[in-house]
């Protein structure tokens, strides 16, 4: 990977001037003996090929003249199949002149073969020898695709030292379409199953730290570069490994960081294969998926027959080992033999222990749910339910060299279900479970509705456990990488208000087609392109309706569902967008109240909560911002307040209406949240208010998750545990859907308001709020204790103190703690 950022950071300094410092370069490498990679890209202009997208920023390099593969390089060993392998001798600046011709998609191959990658290798003298003599009576042959290809991807590497260790495989369109193609080797059993490949579509610069340091240090600041001041290029100290007894590895101390150069390769042995294994491979991925950025990180899927047969200890920083069966002596050994190399490993409910430990079964905690001490590495404590596998970790001696992470019951017994074990003198670690760190609270895995709640409400703690042991084990978990903004799409519910809309619009905009605002400025075109830049203040919004499809959004659904007079009626819609709370700034006050305005998104990068909170905006999340004109001398004007109340409610009753769905336990909270039970908050409400003469124009901000399980709990979580504890058979719901009933059930709500004020939907509020009777403190732990009365006139809360006095608590200046049962004061 060195040599790609090298090439990259030379071109971007000096064009198409870089060969004698890459020629210096690649011989500097090879005098230590490291390994190093050529990887293609993706999706590219034409007659070009992008080496590298970084920000807005994206260099290319054109066709030049082409160079024979064959002119550079002598053919000395072949493996066919798809992709198609060979290994081949050059000299240093053979070599040079190949990567540069490859990276400018210049290199010509022989019987149509498409490159994808070049990877240096070393070959043992005696290996070498034998293949050179061979080579020069079967060239033709070796040249020559099979027309009976192999379906197995791995070259036999036992007759290489494979020094360096490679990225996952980064293809080019082409190469997915020819059935030739010549690249290096591949993650143990990747291709032949189809697992956890990558999408085409950008190149992967490798989780290596010094790498990183390099790109943000020289790519963002080209411009400024001069020859005198390029700085050294980290070496990569990763060396052979022939065998155990030869490696000479330095001691490491606390977190291991990735700088060994191997690829980013999680790989997830779950035993022999069955559709059982397959069905925990897909758990095991999907939870590791949501704390490790995938776009950094590849998950392979590691069967048996591979981890026997392959040398996926090359290429692996992370083997995560999620099997009750008893491991195959030969297996355990080659399990044994990683960690003695400082590999790294995770032990999920696992029968695989080592260094004296032994796995001891406790039919007690057989499946039960049990309340677990976590230690961090940093000493401090975590308190969580878990599912216990109901096996415990014992040693027949002491408790010696063990990590400072670890987690034991809160039993009698203290039972150890997490270890932490160095191993040898390379580094190696196991971390090891009995705890079901990869399971999702859902009714397939507990016993009870208690056990179910128990582990929702530990659930964001789960993740919390899971990443530090991650991090303790090398991998980065930080925030995923924040998606590219998306064009707007101006859309209808109603057919009839489409024209009046367009002629409203053609009169609004400027001759730019721009209408412009404190907060955003938006650009109508009739069609989206590339060319067009969005940002957060400038985006387009594309008139067109025939050109809109979404796979998350299904405008059929939204108009059948939406019943309104005038609310939701225009629809801005966005996949991904800053904040739903801003789309609207610049269209409220002149749209016609008729055309009643919605902004919807899939995701929000910068979404908002009440205060200085942020609100998290994952995929499957009702995400909306709706627009209210309140008359200022009705009902709801002089109650503003109870507006947030009204919305809370609108997306309870939304789902508590549809027939058979009414004991779907969702609930209000005051002042702005919807509630699972008193338990676990699902969705919020923010409004926004302006007086304009005699009208408050209203932006009611709406998150609620609908799909989304992880990291909290979503509607349909509730759904399905209702379904297994009355044998119902009640179906998932949909974000498009449920928005399109809410804001029909808050227009009937404001409605009544208006004609019979507070009394007219306060019976409704207390049928689903979570306060009845309940008891909580003011100010702190310490603080008097208070009975929750209700909503006063203005939809402010009303507690009852001992002494008799009723006290009205404002929720702009006040939140209400759940966990903790107390009115507290918001943090500022």
């Amino acid at each position: 990977m060195l040599i790609t950022l090298c090439y990259l950071y030379l071109w971007a300094r000096w064009g198409r001037r870089p060969a004698a410092l890459v020629r210096a370069t690649v011989q500097r490498l090879r005098a230590s003996r490291c390994s190093f990679t050529f990887c293609g890209a993706a999706a590219l202009p034409r007659g070009a090929r992008v080496c590298l997208s970084r920000g807005g920023r994206v260099f290319c390099v054109g066709e030049s003249q082409l160079v024979k593969w064959s002119d550079c390089c002598l053919p000395l060993a072949c493996r066919p199949g798809d992709p198609y392998q060979l290994i081949a001798e050059a000299s240093v600046d053979d070599f040079s002149k190949l990567g540069v011709a490859f990276l400018e998609d210049r290199l010509q191959m022989a019987n149509g073969l498409i490159p994808q990658k070049i990877v240096s290798v070393h070959l043992q003298d005696s290996a070498l020898k034998e293949l050179k003599d061979q080579a020069s009576n079967k060239q033709a042959e070796i040249l020559q695709p099979s027309p009976e290809a192999s379906v197995e991807n791995k070259p036999e590497l036992d007759v290489m030292e494979h020094v360096g260790q490679e990225e996952p495989k980064v293809l080019g369109p082409e190469a997915t379409q020819q059935k030739g193609g010549a690249s290096g080797s591949e993650p143990a059993g990747e291709s032949d199953r189809g697992v956890g490949s990558l999408e085409l579509c950008h190149l992967h610069l490798s989780s290596c730290h010094e790498c990183l340091e390099l790109e943000n240090s020289t790519i963002e600041s080209v411009k400024f570069a001069s020859a005198e001041n390029i700085p050294d290029l980290p070496y990569d100290y990763s060396g052979s490994l022939e065998s155990i007894a030869d490696d000479v590895c330095p001691e490491r101390e606390g977190r291991r960081v990735n700088i060994t150069g191997k690829a980013p390769n999680i790989l997830l042995y779950v035993g022999s294969d069955s559709q059982e294994a397959l069905g925990r491979f897909q758990q095991v991925r999907s939870v590791l998926a949501d704390c490790v950025d995938t776009d950094s990180y590849t998950l392979y899927h590691l069967p048996e027959e591979s981890a026997l047969r392959d040398p996926w200890s090359d290429n692996c920083l992370l083997l995560v080992i999620a099997t009750r069966e008893s491991l195959p002596e030969d297996l355990s050994r080659k399990f044994m033999a990683y960690l003695s190399q400082g590999g790294k490993v995770l032990g999920l409910s696992s029968s695989f222990t080592f260094a004296g430990f032994q796995v001891t079964s406790k039919g007690a905690l057989q499946e039960t749910v049990q309340n677990l001490l976590f230690s961090k590495v940093d000493q401090s404590q975590v308190k969580l339910s878990v599912l216990s596998s109901g096996c415990v970790y014992e040693h027949p001696g002491e408790w010696l060299s063990l990590g400072k992470l670890q987690g034991h019951l809160e039993n009698e017994d203290k039972d150890r279900l997490i270890v932490q074990v160095p191993f040898g003198t390379c580094g190696g670690e196991a971390i090891l479970c009995q705890v079901h760190l990869e399971l999702p609270p859902s009714s397939s895995v507990v016993r009870t509705p208690e056990d179910f709640d128990l582990l929702k409400s530990s659930n964001v703690r789960r993740y919390e456990v899971l990443k530090e042991i991650l991090t303790t084990l090398g991998l980065s978990c930080d925030v995923q990488q924040v998606p590219a903004l998306t064009p707007l799409y101006l859309l209808s519910a109603a057919e009839e208000i489409r024209d009046p809309l367009m002629q409203w619009l053609g009169k609004r905009v400027d001759p730019e087609g721009v209408i412009q605002s404190s907060k955003v400025s938006l650009k109508f075109v009739s069609s989206y392109t590339s060319e067009i830049e969005i940002t957060p203040a400038a985006i387009p919004v594309v008139t067109d309706v025939e050109a809109f499809s979404s796979e998350n959004f299904n405008l059929d659904i939204y108009r059948q569902n939406l019943q309104t007079k005038q609310l939701g009626k225009v629809i801005l819609f966005a996949e991904v967008t800053p904040t739903t709370m801003s789309l609207l700034d610049g269209l409220m006050f002149e749209m016609p109240q008729e055309m009643g305005l919605i902004a919807i998104a899939v995701r929000q990068t910068q979404g908002k909560g009440r205060g200085r909170n942020a609100w998290l905006s994952p995929v499957g999340c009702a995400l909306s911002t709706l627009l209210v004109s309140i008359p200022l001398r009705s009902q709801l004007g002089q109650r503003i307040p109870f507006v947030q109340h009204l919305m809370s409610l609108a997306v309870v009753e939304a789902v508590r209406s549809i027939p058979e769905y009414q004991d779907i336990d969702l609930r209000v909270k005051w002042p702005n949240d919807i509630y699972y039970s008193d338990l676990m908050k699902l969705g919020g409400v923010l409004v926004n208010s302006t007086l304009m003469g005699e009208t408050f124009y209203i932006l009611i901000g709406c998150g609620f998750n609908v799909t989304n399980s992880n990291p909290t709990i979503c509607i349909n979580d509730l759904i399905l545990e209702y379904n297994r504890q009355h044998g119902a058979d009640l179906k998932p719901l949909r974000t498009d859907f449920l928005i399109a009933r809410t804001v029909t059930v808050l227009e009937k709500l404001i409605d009544t308001f208006q004609d019979k004020g507070p009394n007219g939907i306060l019976p409704l509020y207390y049928k689903y709020w979570v306060h009845s009777a309940q008891q909580v403190r003011l100010g702190s732990s310490e603080g008097p204790t208070v009975s929750i009365v209700g909503l006063d006139d203005s939809g402010f809360l009303m507690v009852h103190q001992e002494g008799g006095e009723v006290v009205t608590v404002h929720p702009d200046g006040n939140s209400f703690d759940m966990l903790r049962n107390l009115i507290i004061p918001k943090q500022r």
